[in-house]
């Protein structure tokens, strides 16, 4: 790795300034499918930071904490994505087709849909319940998440009829009130 440390600060540079494409930078650390003397010191000099990644989780339990909650929140996501995409339980089953990045694509402006949707009538209810006098301490907050998914229904009809809202949010539903058949 310390011969080809010249080397590497000149891709850390060129990769900061917009000089060289990334794709260009993994094509010449790679030939025949292996990596080349550059591509190696790379690799290794990732594995020191990934060691000492994985010894600060090990030691450190704020640390592992946080770690957690991430994957967390990464892991919500994905399950929305399955649930939005529930055709063929959630999986591409084909190789790549033209116009395939379109459904992808599609999948991700739903996941964002229903993200910012979730969004607003979260900071509704927030204000609302504080408005009542309840406070919403910093420990419940870092805990709400717009990735909920139970509330929609992701079958049957879709009727896309924009009620007139004068630019607000429905009202919130009395979660003490019996449900009602709409």
């Amino acid at each position: 790795m310390v011969q080809h440390w010249d080397d590497m600060v000149r891709v850390a540079g060129s990769l900061s300034t917009n000089q060289v494409r990334a794709y260009d930078l993994i094509k010449m650390m790679t030939a025949d499918g292996r990596l080349t003397g550059l591509g190696n010191a790379f690799a290794h000099y990732g594995r020191i930071f990934k060691t000492l990644h994985l010894l600060q989780v090990v030691h450190v339990e704020d640390y592992r904490r946080m770690i957690g909650a991430q994957l967390n929140v990464g892991e919500s996501r994905h399950t929305l994505a399955r649930r939005v995409f529930f055709g063929n339980l959630g999986r591409l089953t084909r190789g790549y087709e033209r116009g395939m990045e379109d459904q992808v694509g599609a999948l991700g402006l739903g996941i964002n849909a229903i993200t910012w949707w979730n969004s607003l009538y979260i900071d509704a209810a927030v204000k609302r319940l504080e408005a009542g006098g309840l406070g919403i301490g910093p420990e419940i907050r870092s805990r709400l998440s717009p990735l909920l998914f139970e509330h929609i229904n992701f079958h049957g009809f879709y009727p896309f009829n924009r009620p007139d809202l004068d630019g607000g949010l429905r009202e919130l539903r009395d979660p003490n009130a019996a449900d009602e058949q709409e």
